[in-house]
């Protein structure tokens, strides 16, 4: 068998224990990389969503020691 930069695909027959590892076909290869973009996509809006939530939170405890609350009030709220 000769060495493909390729991925692979590996196939397992679960009754049989039969392994079949073929190179991906064009298809497979775009749909790995769509699926790659959109995990991407998804993560950057995950971690966007977390940094506000942060900042979000980091207002509100501002606007509460503005108010004159130590920080164990803030914290008990």
């Amino acid at each position: 068998m000769t060495k493909s930069n390729k991925p692979q695909v590996k196939i397992v027959n679960c009754e049989t224990g039969e392994e079949i590892v073929r190179d991906a076909t064009a298809e497979e290869i775009a749909q790995r990389e769509a699926d790659a973009a959109a995990y991407a996509v998804r993560k950057a809006e995950e971690d966007a969503a977390v940094v506000a939530k942060a900042a979000a939170k980091a207002s509100g405890e501002s606007k509460l020691a503005a108010l004159g609350l130590t920080a164990e009030e803030i914290a008990a709220l």
